[in-house]
C-alpha cells in the first residue's frame, strides 16, 4: 500500500526547490496518482499550500531515527492527471539542462488556469418540458414555447430575449411554471472551424524516398534538409497520415505565430477539425479547452508553437519541427529550454520519431547529421520541377555613387515595375520595423533615447509617436530638440513602416500590406493579412522576418531583400548563419507557382560569405566557412556556451556585485583548462525597463554537473542580493546581445 508521496511546492523559492515527503492518509492511499494536485501544510504555521506529486513510495528513509512527526496530504484534486511518470522523468532532464526548479519544468506541462481554478466554460441552455396548456396556452408564451422546442437545447434565455425579440419576464414565467427547463451546457472554446478539403497530392521520387526512408528506419532522429518549395508540406502529413493510421498521435510544431493559419489551413483542410491548435495569441480559456482535448484524445494531432511540444499525447508517433533552425524553438524566459532537445528527450521516453525540418539547417543540427548522430535526408529539387528563384546582389554603394539615394535600387524599382504590370505579387523584406530607426539633433548631435532602456527610440509615422521596441515606451514625436532647442531634428534609417510610405509614393496605384508587430498585435490579424495576400487582395506584402520563411504564395514572383545587413553586423557569433538563413528563406517565397521567381539583395557588403552562399543556394559552402571559424573560436557545436546575466536598477552595487563573483568564479574555476571565463561586462544593450545589464560568458566542456556547480555558487553568492540584483543563467543561449 502506497504510504508517502514525493511533493514539489507550488512556490519560486530556490530554498524550496527539492522534494518533499508526506504521509498518504489510509483512506487516500487508492485515491492518489502521480500527476495529482494537492493541498499539504507547509512551514512552521501549517498553512495549507498547492502541490503537485512527482513520486509515490512504499516507504520513506527520510524521517527514520527520528522524532519528528510526518505531515500528511490534507486534499487531493482528482479531476485530472496533469502529467505522468514518463513527464516526471522530462521535468528531472530540464532541470538538469536548463538549470531550472521544479516548478519552472512543472509549469509548462499545467494546462493555463487550472491552479486558479479554471474550469469548462458552461452556459444555461433551455429545454421544452411536457405540452404548453392552461392560461399560458396563448401567445406570447406560445412564440416562446416553440422556438424553444425548435432550438431545444441550443438557446439561451438572453438570446430568446435579444435575437428573437421575446419578452424576458414572459420566458422567466414558463421556467417557473416548469413548461420550460434549462441545463448547463459545456461550450469549447477552441476553433472547430472546417476548411475546403486540401487535397493529398500523389508524392514525387525524391518525396517518396523520404517518406519510406524515416517509415523503414531503426532510427528515431532525422533531418531533412530541402531547399524552400520542395514539398516538405506534404512529407509531413505523409507521416501523419501513417501515425493516424497506426492509433498514433502527432505534433507540428512551427516557429512563428504567422505561419500557424497556413499550416492549420493545410493540416484541417486534409484531417479534419479535429486538430488542436496551440499558440501564444490563443487565450487562456483557448489553451485550456485545447489541453484537455489532446488529454481526452479527442485530437490526434497538434500544430503549434514550441510550448505544443509538452502537450499531453498518449501513444505519441511523431513530433515535427519545421523551420527547425528558427532561434524560436529556444525560450527566453525560465524555463529556458530548447524545443529541439525537449522533442528528442520525449523519443528517448516514448520511442517516437522526431523530424527536423528546414532549407537552412543550424550549424549545430547539421553537424549532428554529419557526425551521424541523426539521420540526413535530402530533398534538392522544387516541386513539379518549379526553378529556383535567381538572386542578384546589388551593392548599394555603387546605387550612391550614381546618385541614387532612394531606398530602392534602380534593378529593384524596374522589376517591381514590370512585376505590377503583369499582375504578379510582391514581397519585401527588412528586418526593422517603425519609420525612422533613430531620431537626432543635426546641431547637437543628440540622440531621443528611451530613459528606461540604453536605445534609441523608434519614430512610428502612424501616430506621430516615438517608441522604444524594448519596454514599449511611448512618447510624442517633436521637431525640437530637447537639449538646445534647436529645429534641426531629423529622423534617419529605414523601417517597414517608412518602406510602405516610399512604396505609395513611387507606385500610388499599389495595394499594399504590411506584417509587422505593429500591423498584428490583435489575436487573428496573422490570419487576415495572409489570407487577404492570398487571394490577391493586395499587390505587395511588406514586413519583418514573419514573410521571411514558409509561406506559400504562389503569385509572388519578385521578393526584395531591401538591407541584408541588419543582422549580419550584429556582435553576436551567429550573425552570418542567421544572415544566410533570412536570404535564403525569403527568397524561396518567390518563383513557387507558375511564374519565375526573381530575388534584389540589396546590402552594402556585398563580399560577405554568408551572402554570397545565399546568392548561389551553396548551404555547404556555407556551412564549411562558419564550421571553420566556429571551430577556430570554440563556439557551438565544438563547445557549449553558459551566459550569466544580472541585471539592476543599482548600476553601483550590480558592477561590484558581479566583478567580486566574476573574481571568485575564476578563482573556483582555475584549474580547470577546458573552460574560458569571458567577462564581466556590459551586455550590448546595457539598460532595460530601467536596469542596467552585465554579463559573464563560459564557454567551453560544460556538463550537467559544472553547471550545476555553477548555477550553486551564484545562488549563494547572489543571495544577500535577492532583492536588489536579478541573477538568469542560460545555457546555449540564442542571443548573446
Amino acid at each position: 500500500m502506497l504510504k508517502f508521496a514525493g511533493i514539489v511546492i507550488n512556490q519560486d523559492a530556490n530554498e524550496l526547490d527539492r522534494i518533499f515527503t508526506y504521509a498518504i492518509k489510509a483512506e487516500d492511499a487508492n485515491n492518489i496518482n502521480i500527476g495529482y494536485r494537492v493541498k499539504v501544510p507547509f512551514g512552521r504555521g501549517n498553512r495549507l499550500v498547492d502541490g503537485f506529486v512527482l513520486f509515490l513510495y512504499d516507504e520513506s528513509h527520510e524521517f527514520k531515527d527520528s522524532n519528528i512527526k510526518m505531515k500528511s496530504i490534507e486534499k487531493i484534486y482528482k479531476e485530472v492527471e496533469l502529467f505522468n511518470e514518463k513527464d516526471v522523468k522530462l521535468m528531472e532532464f530540464m532541470r538538469k539542462r536548463y538549470l531550472c526548479s521544479y516548478v519552472d519544468a512543472l509549469k509548462q506541462f499545467l494546462p493555463k488556469g487550472i491552479v486558479g481554478g479554471m474550469k469548462n466554460k458552461t452556459i444555461e441552455v433551455l429545454f421544452t418540458k411536457g405540452i404548453l396548456e392552461g392560461r399560458y396556452k396563448k401567445e406570447p408564451y406560445e412564440s416562446i414555447w416553440n422556438k424553444v422546442q425548435e432550438l431545444n437545447g441550443n438557446v439561451t434565455r438572453s438570446e430568446l430575449s435579444k435575437n428573437h425579440s421575446m419578452s424576458l419576464s414572459s420566458i422567466n414565467t414558463l421556467i417557473k411554471h416548469g413548461f420550460i427547463i434549462s441545463d448547463s451546457k459545456t461550450i469549447q472554446r477552441y476553433n472547430v472551424r472546417e476548411f475546403e478539403h486540401y487535397e493529398k497530392r500523389t508524392p514525387n521520387a525524391e518525396q517518396r524516398y523520404v517518406i519510406d526512408k524515416i517509415l523503414n528506419s531503426d532510427k528515431k532522429i532525422f533531418l531533412i534538409h530541402g531547399v524552400t518549395g520542395s514539398g516538405k508540406t506534404e512529407v509531413y502529413m505523409n507521416l501523419v497520415e501513417d501515425c493516424i493510421r497506426e492509433g498514433k498521435s502527432s505534433i507540428v510544431l512551427v516557429p512563428e505565430i504567422a505561419l500557424t493559419p497556413q499550416m492549420i489551413e493545410r493540416f484541417k483542410g486534409r484531417f479534419g477539425k479535429d486538430v488542436a491548435v496551440f499558440h501564444s495569441k490563443l487565450s487562456d480559456g483557448e489553451r485550456f479547452d485545447e489541453w484537455f482535448r489532446v488529454k481526452e484524445g479527442k485530437a490526434k494531432l497538434a500544430v503549434g508553437a514550441r510550448s505544443a511540444v509538452f502537450l499531453p499525447f498518449k501513444d505519441l508517433g511523431i513530433i515535427i519541427i519545421d523551420e527547425e533552425h528558427e532561434a524560436s524553438y529556444k525560450s527566453d524566459s525560465n524555463p529556458k529550454y530548447d524545443a529541439r532537445e525537449i522533442a528528442k528527450y520525449r523519443s528517448k521516453l516514448e520511442g517516437c520519431r522526431v523530424i527536423l525540418g528546414t532549407a537552412t539547417p543550424s550549424i549545430e543540427s547539421y553537424y549532428k547529421a554529419e557526425t551521424r548522430e541523426i539521420e540526413l535526408l535530402n530533398m534538392e529539387k522544387r516541386i513539379d520541377d518549379a526553378f529556383m528563384p535567381v538572386i542578384q546582389v546589388i551593392d548599394m554603394r555603387e546605387e550612391l555613387e550614381n546618385d541614387n539615394r532612394s531606398i530602392f535600387s534602380s534593378l529593384l524599382y524596374s522589376k517591381m515595375k514590370d512585376a505590377l504590370e503583369k499582375k504578379e505579387q510582391i514581397i519585401l523584406f527588412l528586418n526593422r520595423r517603425g519609420f525612422s530607426t533613430f531620431v537626432s539633433c543635426r546641431k547637437c548631435g543628440y540622440v531621443f533615447k528611451c530613459d528606461k532602456c540604453d536605445i534609441s527610440m523608434t519614430y512610428h509615422f502612424s501616430g506621430n509617436y516615438l517608441s522604444c521596441h524594448y519596454c514599449g515606451k511611448r512618447s510624442r514625436a517633436t521637431n525640437i530638440c530637447p537639449v538646445c532647442n534647436s529645429k534641426y531634428v531629423k529622423y534617419f534609417g529605414v523601417g517597414t513602416e517608412k518602406v510602405e510610405t516610399e512604396v505609395k509614393k513611387y507606385f500610388k496605384d499599389a495595394k499594399i500590406l504590411r506584417m509587422d508587430l505593429d500591423t498584428t498585435r490583435r489575436k487573428d490579424s496573422y490570419e487576415k493579412i495572409y489570407n487577404s495576400f492570398k487571394k490577391g487582395e493586395a499587390d505587395i506584402l511588406i514586413g519583418t522576418q514573419m514573410v521571411a520563411k514558409g509561406l506559400d504564395f504562389p503569385n509572388v514572383s519578385l521578393v526584395g531583400v531591401l538591407a541584408a545587413d541588419l543582422s549580419l553586423n550584429l556582435p553576436d557569433y551567429r550573425a552570418s548563419e542567421r544572415t544566410f538563413q533570412l536570404i535564403t528563406q525569403v527568397s524561396g517565397r518567390a518563383g513557387r507557382g507558375k511564374t519565375i521567381g526573381d530575388v534584389v539583395v540589396q546590402t552594402y557588403i556585398p563580399d560577405s560569405y554568408s551572402i554570397k552562399a545565399a546568392k548561389e543556394y551553396n548551404y555547404s559552402s556555407f556551412y564549411k566557412e562558419e564550421l571553420s571559424i566556429r571551430k577556430s573560436m570554440n563556439y557551438p557545436p565544438f563547445s557549449e556556451i553558459l551566459l550569466i546575466n544580472m541585471s539592476s536598477k543599482n548600476e553601483e552595487l550590480l558592477i561590484k556585485c558581479i566583478q567580486d563573483i566574476s573574481i571568485n568564479l575564476k578563482n573556483k574555476l582555475q584549474y580547470n583548462d577546458k573552460i574560458v571565463i569571458l567577462g564581466p561586462c556590459p551586455c550590448m544593450i546595457s539598460k532595460i525597463k530601467e536596469l542596467y545589464r552585465w554579463q559573464i560568458i563560459i564557454k567551453g566542456e560544460i556538463n550537467d554537473q559544472l553547471a550545476k556547480e555553477i548555477k550553486d555558487f551564484l545562488y549563494v553568492s547572489t543571495k544577500s542580493y535577492y532583492k536588489d540584483i536579478r541573477l538568469s543563467i542560460d545555457i546555449n543561449p540564442s542571443s548573446l546581445i
